[in-house]
């Protein structure tokens, strides 16, 4: 064994490699984008040919992990917790289809919205496909359960839900890794995976007959712990007992540290890291204590089963009865507050530091699409431009102000057909690059079926730029998709946004929009990101 000191993300990814991954899925997305980063650069992962190129969209990447578990290999499918509304159609059938090699789904929550349009807890979504759900505590679990994860994978014949939040994705600790593990040899299905209803519906039966034996493993799983100080009351004083989920049970310890020992004396603990809920534990829990509180990081998935689970005369507390925050992350400060611990605040607030917006960066290509698109937005008052996911979503905010949305990936397009349907005009669509291949395509064909009277902008930076710069799928085929779609060409143009260029990019969109149909526009320029590293890379090559 020895010690490496990783990032959340990274110890997912390494103890992935060493427990036999054959390939990795994924498209980018904050906070889980560095798990297939950290993939890619492994020189071990190169060596055994893991695959690991971004995928188009979450959708494809769930479906292609699935094809591979269907061959008998291991596969890792990660995402942030809004793509798993993308690819929920395929994670719930495949709960019905079952997994050959072991499959790991990981999702990757953001309380507190740092950098998604939603705190989504992607939890529901496992007790809704009625599978096995994983949530470390730690960067150790995180690293030691991949194995664990795809071992019962392969057990039960099921795929499996790991989720984290951005807290342990991006924090760093010391974890103690071991040696990897040979891959699977191929070895494909022999059942039937075609969910016509006559075969769904065995499949879905035989779903349901795992439930216990999945209850049962979390039951007795050592990632869920139980800490009992004491029995019932003691010397009269109210005993209280703490469901800690995933993460929130560090921050539960933490609190409890600044107790004396005969404080501390008054708390048991039910550590739970692996679900379906233990309830016989839960239950264990209640009965030795006075009372309980539920500390979990996202929405209360765990308070809503154990007020069902224990009845309406017992109290179970927590984020929906206020004990803790409703929205927000959990930190040890509001943790702390609810177990009445008086402490100096461990997580104080940054004094007389001016506020700092996020913007688009100096040079970048957006600017001037931006720039061009406000001289449309002064001179026509009725004129709405529709957004989309990604660094150009900041055209909403000053000194631009240009955006009228930004709903969910690929919006941009259909949003504003629907409201040309409608009768707006002008309706004007901005959508990236990466965001146009990853689910903007159908809205544009949609469009052009219709022949609606929108202006499209396909804002193209040659990057996936708002979480670090990966690879674009559509790079250098956009025009040919636009026209493969049935773009008349005549409405179809390429331009370069820079300052000088801003007059004309604004005459193109007003002649553009003059136009009762589809007309798509795509400013190319680099990411100035990407452009300057690109040129370190390539004077550090020439030097060499």
């Amino acid at each position: 064994m020895e010690k490496r000191l990783l990032l959340g993300d990274e110890a997912i990814a390494l103890g992935a490699i060493h427990a036999g991954l054959s390939g990795v899925y994924a498209y980018p997305g904050t906070p889980s984008t560095e798990i297939t980063e950290f993939i890619q650069k492994n020189r071990y992962a190169q060596e055994k040919g893991i695959r690991s190129r971004w995928c188009t969209n979450e959708k494809t990447a769930m479906e292609a992990a699935l094809g591979m578990s269907y061959a008998g290999k291991r596969a890792l499918v990660c995402m942030k917790h809004v793509g798993m509304n993308v690819c929920a159609d395929a994670f719930i059938n495949s709960a019905i289809t079952g997994v050959e090699g072991g499959l790991v789904v990981l999702a990757a929550d953001d309380p507190s919205m740092h950098s998604s349009q939603n705190e989504q807890d992607s939890r529901f979504y496992g007790k809704f496909a009625l599978i096995p759900i994983f949530e470390p505590s730690n960067q150790q679990e995180a690293y030691d359960m991949m194995k664990v994860a795809f071992e019962f994978s392969e057990a039960i014949k099921e795929p499996v839900l790991l989720r984290v939040v951005t807290r342990l994705a991006h924090s760093r600790a010391a974890v103690e890794v071991g040696e990897p593990i040979a891959q699977n040899e191929m070895k494909p299905s022999t059942d039937q995976w075609v969910l016509l209803p006559g075969i769904a519906k065995r499949k879905y039966d035989a779903l349901l007959e795992k439930q216990a034996q999945m209850l049962m493993a979390a039951e007795k799983s050592a990632f869920n712990k139980s800490e009992y100080n004491v029995n019932g009351d003691v010397n009269g004083n109210e005993t209280v007992g703490i469901v800690a989920c995933g993460i929130g049970y560090n921050y539960v310890k933490e609190a409890l540290s600044m107790l004396p020992e005969e404080k501390r004396a008054l708390y048991n603990i039910e550590k739970v890291s692996q679900y379906p809920l233990p309830e016989e534990r839960i239950k264990m829990l209640a009965r030795e204590s006075s009372r309980l509180l539920v500390v979990e990081d996202g929405q209360p998935v765990v308070e809503q089963d154990v007020k069902a689970l224990l009845g309406t005369g017992y109290v179970v507390t927590g984020r929906l009865t206020g004990a803790l925050n409703r929205t927000g992350e959990l930190t040890p400060d509001t943790v702390a507050a609810a177990l009445g611990v008086e402490a100096p605040e461990l997580m104080p607030a940054a004094k007389n530091l001016a506020g700092r917006p996020p913007q688009l960066c100096q040079g970048c290509g957006h600017r001037d699409v931006y720039g061009a698109l406000r001289e449309i937005i002064d001179e026509m008052p009725d004129a709405r431009v529709f957004g989309d996911i990604g660094c150009y979503t900041l055209g909403a905010l000053p000194p631009f102000k240009a955006l009228s949305s930004c709903v969910d990936m690929g919006a941009s397009i259909t949003m504003a057909k629907g409201a040309a349907d409608a009768g707006l005009r002008p309706a004007i669509a901005v959508i990236g690059d990466s965001t146009f291949t990853h689910s903007g395509m159908t809205g544009l064909l949609d469009a052009i079926n219709d022949n609606s009277a929108i202006t499209v902008i396909i804002s193209d930076n040659l990057t996936t730029g708002m979480t670090g710069g990966q690879d674009s799928a559509g790079t250098n085929k956009f025009e040919a998709i636009c026209l493969g779609l049935g773009m008349d060409p005549e409405h179809l143009h390429v331009v370069t946004p820079l300052p000088k260029n801003i007059p004309a990019i604004a005459q193109l969109i007003r002649d553009e929009i003059a136009y009762e149909g589809v007309s798509v526009i795509i400013p190319r320029r680099e990411c100035i990101q990407t452009a300057s590293r690109h040129a370190r890379e390539k004077a550090k090559a020439k030097n060499q």
